[in-house]
């Protein structure tokens, strides 16, 4: 082990480059990418690694760069790609035939907010864009974390129980381009971590399709087999934490990141760099006698929901802040989770840091404030930004 400087952009390319050498005894590696902010550094250093079997594919544009992993894939190589945006958003024809051809490929995503109006900053509503397509995804706190569940979704994306894409989530800015030491990994380490890649359907020396048409009694079989899948994802990532744990000495986070929520009344439930905020605001708030509790959602799909009702039992109010809106909603995590609470608990969404705006302990004080009087969920409040 190691420690480096390096930003979340940085820390994924290097994660990918190490996933990328633990495959040279296999069939190799391979990358399609295309530039844009805030996800362009990721891909830059991506380019200047070493690997000593597999090649960085400089394409035109982000639907390109995934039919590049789409060919490689099928090919049974190890894929990567990175994007954001409305990147990600030209690219979703091709992240959805990524996943309904069950191809791991692993994807990191710059969050951004989509436009027009354009604007570079965080926003959760790219990702989750993919939602309800067959894309594992991952929302990370700090560049720690974002490292290690980058060589985590290989492992995960390449199960032979779960066969599908994993998109790796870090908000623009707030991680991409933060500077922070990370914990890197020597190759041997990674490659004890990592197996060979092996994708049973590649294309291969007996010639068979790959994505013909199908009757619909065969769609509803092969959905039905991708969302038991989806759904065996969440053990398959519980054993892979303890196989972390053992070959690189620390533990990757659970799906649910409760804070101090055991005895807690009141949650605060988030995804990505809000709750880390959120804990600090738990920390000023148990100091004054309040009994509040932060649950951080790090693995969106699939949604853990017994671990997530288990956390909700008991509790009498539960703010659910979003990054994102879905218009003529409300926030898209709120809209999740509704549902797992207890009967006549509150469960009120909170609207927060949309476009990159700051999410200040203040910002989470007040929600809490506009929350503690109410006797029932009302729309979704607007939480602007100091």
């Amino acid at each position: 082990m190691s420690l480096k400087l390096l930003s979340a952009n940085h820390g994924a390319a290097l994660a990918a480059t190490l996933a990328a050498r633990a495959n040279r005894a296999g069939r190799g590696f391979c990358s399609g990418v295309y530039p844009i902010t805030p996800s362009t550094e990721c891909m830059e250093y991506l380019c200047l690694q070493e690997i000593e079997k597999g090649r960085v594919v400089k394409v035109e544009s982000e639907h390109s760069a995934m039919a590049v992993c789409i060919g490689a894939a099928s090919a049974g190589a190890r894929t990567f790609t990175t994007t954001s945006s409305n990147g990600l958003a030209y690219m979703a024809e091709n992240c959805i035939a990524a996943a309904l051809l069950r191809l791991p490929v692993v994807m990191a995503v710059a969050n951004r907010t989509l436009g027009p109006p354009w604007n570079i900053w965080a926003d959760h509503g790219d990702s989750l864009l993919l939602r309800d397509q067959g894309l594992i995804q991952f929302y990370c706190a700090d560049n720690q974390e974002l490292f290690d569940t980058v060589l985590c979704a290989f492992r995960l994306a390449e199960d032979q129980a779960v066969m599908m894409p994993v998109m790796v989530c870090m908000e623009g800015f707030i991680l991409s381009h933060t500077t922070a030491q990370i914990d890197v990994p020597e190759q041997a380490q990674v490659d004890e971590f990592l197996p060979l890649t092996a994708i049973p359907h590649r294309l291969g020396d007996t010639p068979h399709a790959l994505g013909q048409v199908e009757l619909p009694h065969q769609v509803e079989v092969h959905r039905h087999q991708h969302l038991a899948a989806m759904n065996g994802a969440v053990d398959v990532y519980a054993g892979i934490r303890d196989e972390f744990e053992r070959v690189f000495d620390r533990r990757l986070p659970d799906a649910v990141v409760a804070y101090r929520a055991e005895d807690a009344e009141t949650l605060i439930v988030s995804m990505g760099t809000i709750g880390a905020t959120a804990e600090r605001v738990v920390d000023r708030l148990r100091e004054q006698g309040q009994k509040v509790g932060s649950l951080r959602v790090r693995l969106f799909r699939p949604l853990p929901m017994e671990a997530i009702r288990a956390w909700f039992a008991g509790k009498q109010r539960i703010a659910v802040v979003d990054r994102d809106v879905s218009l003529g909603f409300g926030g898209v995590l709120w809209g999740e989770v509704n549902a797992l609470a207890d009967p006549g608990t509150v469960v009120q969404s909170y609207l927060a840091g949309l476009g990159g705006g700051d999410v200040r302990p203040e910002h989470i004080e007040n929600m809490l404030s506009d929350l503690l009087p109410r006797t029932s969920a009302g729309l979704p409040a607007m939480m602007e930004a100091a």
